[in-house]
């Protein structure tokens, strides 16, 4: 798995630090890592990105974006408001492939859902990594809500003949409801495709030092980490 191309069911549910758990747990087992930022929105020149952000919680990794906006919108829309030029998908994809000639693993971090366009065209990340032919790990929301766009994202990717590598819980309340227990069983049932973790809420606020330690109790051994989906099941179970 050279290349892992990470994308959200939505925004604000914890991608980037599921992108830095991921990191993280692959430097401690070892693993040369890049991290790309498709297109960052939001931010000015001299402020600090996700790929930023990675590094900061994960440690030594090549962070990278291939593209920054001032406004905080779709990448599509933020560069034409800019009068800048668009990320194309095969942009992403040629600067994620070297990066994999260089690195044992490198993560793509998409903006938003996985269907946000890039360009006017209506390129989007998963045109990235159909160009890459990666599989795709989707970081969803814990709550009410999250099975439908959660079932769609996965839809859609098979669809377009693209792997879900799996689902992680981009944010596990301290006290969940009902609803967000019940879907520990439902999410991977609905996606058809394992559940590879769950960060606990406020991760990213933890020193690197400790975000580092607990990283690969947050993952599956598929993501290089310790974390037993089926023990986390029986736990949270209704």
């Amino acid at each position: 798995m050279p290349v892992l191309v990470i994308t959200g069911t939505g925004t604000e549910i914890g991608k980037t630090v599921t992108t830095a758990a991921v990191a993280a747990a692959a430097l401690a087992a070892g693993r040369s890592v890049a991290v790309l930022k498709a297109a960052q929105t939001g931010v000015g020149p001299d402020e600090r990105g996700d790929a930023d952000e990675v590094a900061r919680l994960a440690g030594p990794v090549t962070a990278g974006e291939l593209a920054r906006f001032p406004e905080p919108l779709a990448p599509g829309t933020a560069a034409r408001r800019a009068g800048m030029a668009p990320v194309h998908p095969h942009e992403v994809a040629e600067r994620a492939a070297k990066l994999a000639t260089e690195h044992d693993l490198v993560l793509v971090e998409g903006a938003g859902g996985l269907l946000v366009r890039f360009d006017a065209a209506g390129g989007t990340l998963a045109d990235a990594a159909k160009l890459l032919g990666a599989p795709v790990l989707v970081v969803a929301q814990a709550g009410l809500g999250t099975l439908n766009v959660t079932e769609l994202t996965a839809r859609e990717l098979r669809r377009r003949g693209l792997e879900p590598a799996g689902v992680v819980i981009g944010s596990w309340p301290a006290a969940p409801d009902l609803a967000t227990r019940c879907n520990v069983a439902d999410l991977p049932e609905v996606a058809a495709t394992p559940l590879l973790g769950a960060l606990p809420a406020g991760a990213g606020a933890l020193s690197p030092t400790e975000f580092r330690a607990a990283a690969p109790t947050w993952l599956s051994p598929r993501l290089d980490g310790t974390w037993d989906a089926e023990a986390f099941r029986v736990r949270e179970a209704p």
